[in-house]
């Protein structure tokens, strides 16, 4: 290339520089509009997420309806009453006694009285109920209220375990793709500095036209390869944005200096046995049986008779007929549903249906937790030792670089080994990072799984 098509490239070289950086400029201010970056920690995203969780909110929403229906079971031993009041207007009607055997239907003359003109009347009362005896209805229905909202909120609690877990995970993945973009970008530029080297080799005619060509090719895949990466870092980050309650255009930073902390690990047995004590659907699970247990004796309970003490207020006006005042009254009350004889076996043996369909769904639970316990433990275990090997292969790596950027400096190898000496210790130190984020979800995986990563956070 002569001297004037160089000073010709290079001024063209520096024209389009100065556009570029003219342009981005131009539209940084766009840019830092559309999208705000943000950079958050693991612990701040499980507290945004717990905040932001449509789940927990429909979860709190069923402890209040479970604590209003325990309101109301306790509210039936308070007294039922109730007022009524009636007016009624009465049309004139026509009446012909065809009989005198009435008392009164004379004057103290013997003259024939007429009947009163009646065209209203009204009456009203007050009714007050206490229940006495009911043959155990409210206090088993109270009872069985309260074992049913006591499982409600176990149930939420079982569900923050898996909001959280969600968030770490989804946090993790945001990081594992963010990471990702990171090496394809550095592959790519690598590729592109390699394309350059072969490009100026091939027109001083010292490499064939094929394996540019071929070099290209891999730049062009690499190229694909950081699109789909991008693709999957936009999609983790909008995942990310509507967990946390962000708007969707918010960048996120990851921060991985939580993924190197030291983890406590038990024996497998000891893992089982927290499960067992620890799971909140375990939990809750006991607590529905107790509640059904307590169906059966709110079933036989319509055997026995229900007594009242009752009370009662009545007052009463027809004109020109009768005036009722000050009719106050006060008994007990003994009611008894004679069908119940032979309707409550029914609901006995539905009851007891019940209670026996709830143990054996303790014991399915049971089985499914001793799996569960296994197989995540088997997971951290494994992610574990994945670590190692990673570190091992960063130790390798960092040699194997070193011998090979002292070749290059001694012109025993050229750039292309030194370039792929390069990128495997980047890939080998970002595996290594993502190991580690690894084994950092299989421990929290290993947590949900016995019930006590809320406790752990």
């Amino acid at each position: 290339m002569s001297r004037r098509e160089i000073k010709s490239t290079s001024g063209k070289i520096s024209f389009l520089a100065i556009a570029f950086v003219s342009f981005a400029f131009d539209i940084l201010p766009f840019v830092s509009k559309s999208q705000d970056a943000k950079s958050l920690t693991l612990q701040e995203t499980i507290n945004l997420t717990i905040k932001n969780s449509n789940v927990l909110k429909a979860a709190a929403a069923r402890n209040d309806e479970a604590a209003a229906q325990l309101r109301e079971a306790m509210d039936n031993r308070l007294p039922n009453g109730s007022v009524s009041g009636t007016y009624m207007y009465l049309a004139n009607p026509h009446i012909a006694v065809k009989t005198n055997a009435f008392t009164g239907n004379t004057d103290s003359t013997g003259s024939k009285k007429s009947l009163p003109h009646i065209n209203q009347a009204m009456y009203g009362s007050v009714n007050l109920s206490l229940p006495l005896y009911t043959g155990g209805k409210i206090k088993y229905g109270i009872e069985s209220a309260k074992y049913l909202q006591q499982a409600t909120m176990l149930d939420a609690e079982n569900n923050k375990e898996a909001v959280i877990l969600n968030a770490i995970n989804a946090y993790i993945n945001l990081y594992k793709a963010a990471v990702t973009v990171n090496v394809v970008k550095e592959n790519l530029k690598q590729s592109q500095q390699q394309d350059s080297v072969f490009s100026h080799l091939e027109q001083n005619g010292l490499l064939a036209r094929n394996d540019l060509l071929k070099s290209d090719l891999h730049t062009s895949n690499v190229e694909l390869s950081l699109l789909d990466a991008q693709s999957n870092l936009k999609t983790a980050t909008i995942n990310m944005d509507l967990m946390i309650g962000y708007p969707e255009t918010t960048v996120l930073h990851t921060d991985s200096t939580g993924f190197d902390k030291n983890l406590s690990v038990k024996t497998i047995d000891e893992y089982e046995q927290l499960a067992m004590n620890s799971r909140k659907d375990i939990m809750a699970l006991s607590l529905r049986k107790k509640a059904a247990t307590t169906g059966i004796s709110l079933a036989k309970a319509d055997l026995y008779p229900s007594i009242a003490l009752t009370g009662g207020y009545l007052a009463a006006d027809i004109p020109h007929i009768i005036t009722v005042t000050n009719a106050a009254n006060i008994g007990v009350g003994l009611q008894y549903n004679l069908s119940s004889l032979w309707k409550s076996k029914a609901k006995i043996a539905e009851a007891k249906s019940r209670v026996t369909e709830i143990m054996a769904n303790e014991a399915e639970l049971a089985d499914q937790v001793k799996l569960q316990v296994n197989r995540d433990f088997e997971n951290f275990l494994l992610s574990q030792k994945k670590t190692e090997v990673y570190q091992k292969a960063v130790a390798q790596a960092t040699e194997n670089y070193r011998i090979t950027k002292n070749k290059y400096d001694n012109n025993l190898v050229n750039t292309t080994e030194l370039l792929d000496a390069n990128v495997s210790l980047l890939q080998s130190k970002i595996n290594l990072a993502v190991a580690k984020a690894d084994v950092l979800l299989a421990y929290s995986k290993l947590l949900e799984t016995t019930g006590t990563l809320t406790n752990n956070q």
